[in-house]
C-alpha cells in the first residue's frame, strides 16, 4: 500500500497522470499535482483531498517550485512520478526543430531536472522511489515517431544510470513503459484517427485490447509501493505483450 506517502506526480489533469493520482489517493497516498490545465488540476485536488501547483513542466524554474512546494507541505518527498509528455508524429525528414525541441524539454528535460531536484531529497532521508514513465517506443522502434521514440529511449537509459548511482543512499529508479493506451494522446494520433482504425489497433495487440491509464496506473503504485523494494533499474512495459512480439 502507499498509505502516508508523500507523492509528486507530473502531468496528473488527464490519462495516465490522473489515473495514477486517483489511485495512489485510493490507496493513501498523500498527493502534490501538477499540470498546465489548472481548472481541471484543482478540480482533480478537490476531488482527492490532495495539492495542485500548476506549472508548466518545462519551464527552467518549475522542478525547484515543486520541490519546494512538497517540503514546505509535508517536509519530505517519498515517491516522484515523472509521467508529463507530449507526442507529434514525424520522421527525421518531416519533424521540424520546434517539434523536436518541444518533445525533448518535456519528455527528457523536464524530467532530468526533476530528477536532480529530489534526488539529494531522497538521500537525505535515505529512501525514496522514482518511477519514470517512459514507453514500449523507447524498447522497440515504432515509424513516424521519431522525435518521441528517440525521447523516450533516452528516459529508459536515464533510469538505468540513475539506478545504479543512487541504489546504495536508498532510492529505488524505475519506469513503467506503457504501449497504446486510451487516453487523448493516443486518440489525436493518425494511427486512431477514427473508430475502424482503433479497433484494428486492438486487434493487433497481443492481448487484444488497448489499454488503460488504470493499468498503467496500477504497474506505477506497485513500483512505488514497498511491495517493490527490492526492485531498481526495471523497465516494465505495460503494453498488451506488444514489445514482446
Amino acid at each position: 500500500m502507499l498509505t502516508g506517502k508523500i507523492t509528486l506526480i507530473t502531468g496528473a489533469t488527464a490519462g495516465i497522470g490522473m489515473a495514477t493520482a486517483r489511485l495512489f489517493a485510493e490507496r493513501g497516498a498523500k498527493l502534490l499535482l501538477t499540470g498546465r490545465n489548472e481548472a481541471a488540476g484543482n478540480a482533480l485536488a478537490a476531488e482527492l483531498g490532495a495539492d495542485f501547483l500548476a506549472q508548466d513542466i518545462a519551464a527552467p524554474e518549475a522542478a525547484s517550485r515543486l520541490v519546494a512546494c512538497a517540503l514546505g507541505l509535508h517536509g519530505r518527498l517519498d515517491v516522484l512520478v515523472n509521467n508529463a509528455g507530449v507526442l507529434f508524429n514525424g520522421t527525421v525528414a518531416t519533424c521540424t526543430d520546434a517539434e523536436w525541441d518541444r518533445i525533448m524539454a518535456v519528455n527528457v528535460t523536464s524530467v532530468f531536472r526533476l530528477c536532480r531536484a529530489v534526488v539529494p531529497v531522497m538521500a537525505a532521508q535515505k529512501s525514496g522511489a522514482i518511477i519514470n514513465v517512459a514507453s514500449d517506443w523507447g524498447l522497440v522502434a515504432a515509424t513516424d515517431a521519431l522525435a518521441y521514440g528517440t525521447s523516450k529511449g533516452a528516459i529508459v537509459q536515464l533510469t538505468r544510470s540513475m539506478a545504479a548511482d543512487h541504489a546504495r543512499q536508498g532510492i529505488r529508479v524505475n519506469a513503467v513503459c506503457p504501449g497504446d493506451t486510451d487516453t487523448a494522446m493516443l486518440r489525436g494520433d493518425s494511427r486512431a484517427a477514427d473508430e475502424a482504425r482503433f479497433a484494428a489497433m486492438a486487434e493487433a495487440i497481443p492481448l487484444g485490447r488497448i489499454g488503460q491509464p488504470r493499468d498503467v496506473a496500477a504497474a506505477i503504485a506497485f513500483l512505488a509501493s514497498d511491495d517493490a523494494a527490492f526492485i531498481t533499474g526495471a523497465m516494465l512495459p505495460v503494453d498488451g505483450g506488444n514489445s514482446a512480439v
